[in-house]
């Protein structure tokens, strides 16, 4: 790293089995991409993901609730035409990108997945995280698996190097994270509207799966600021999560 880099700290707050989340986190990640390899900006990234339980646990508990397929619980929720229009979106996106992402298989409750994210930043910070991240995403909206699974979990912790499998199927039957990642969701729920949501250094947010291009202007902004405290180059402050 450049010691005249600005590091610019990422923190995404989203959900794995969210759609509109896989395509902000490919677009963001796009964006990192371009602006360090093509453009060669003086940035350097912090990527840190928060969790977000698009399904409230009164709708899909966490445990022993009985298997639904994604076409027939969010048809019940949210209503067959908002769900066929949700749907015919994402795929729009899906097939420019060539990304093969199916709405088939059963509709997974989020938390066990998120535990298991908390814990692989807490080992390798983003480096462990973001991989377990994409590969869930593959894992619920490519290849139509059940990521509250806890053998779906586990082997993909241990592929992307988190841990390994007996590890990972340890960690899962404790306790360890539930309250944090509970109490983490609660406290974003009563201030976030939507998802995804990129909160940039802390001070200014991004809503929605934006494209790598919006990511890329912001981005750019930011380097033309330099290393020092510089004011915003966005227009509003993000609302305080931690409070």
């Amino acid at each position: 790293m450049s010691a005249y880099n600005r590091v610019v700290k990422l923190t995404v707050i989203s959900d794995v089995i969210c759609p509109n989340c896989n395509i902000g986190q490919h677009e963001l990640i796009g964006a990192i991409s371009y602006c360090q390899d093509t453009l060669h900006l003086p940035l350097t990234f912090e990527i840190e993901f928060l969790p977000f339980r698009l399904i409230p646990t009164r709708l899909l508990p966490d445990d022993n609730a009985p298997k639904v397929s994604k076409d027939e619980f969010f048809t019940s929720t949210v209503g067959k035409e908002p769900w066929a229009n949700m749907q015919a979106s994402i795929m729009k996106w899906a097939q420019e990108k060539n990304i093969p992402i199916a709405f088939k298989g059963l509709v997974s409750q989020s938390t066990r997945a998120h535990r298991l994210s908390r814990k692989a930043y807490q080992i390798g910070g983003q480096n462990k995280q973001l991989p377990f991240l994409c590969a869930v995403f593959r894992a619920y909206l490519e290849e139509n698996k059940d990521v509250a699974d806890l053998d779906v979990l586990s082997d993909l912790a241990e592929q992307t190097g988190v841990m390994s499998k007996k590890e990972a199927l340890d960690f899962l039957h404790s306790d360890e994270l539930l309250e944090e990642v509970n109490t983490m969701c609660e406290k974003v729920r009563s201030k976030v509207t939507g998802v995804p949501m990129t909160i940039i250094d802390g001070k200014w947010c991004v809503q929605g799966g934006q494209s790598s291009d919006v990511f890329i202007q912001i981005f750019k902004k930011l380097a033309d600021t330099g290393v020092s405290a510089a004011p915003s180059p966005f227009a509003a402050p993000v609302v305080a999560l931690t409070a």
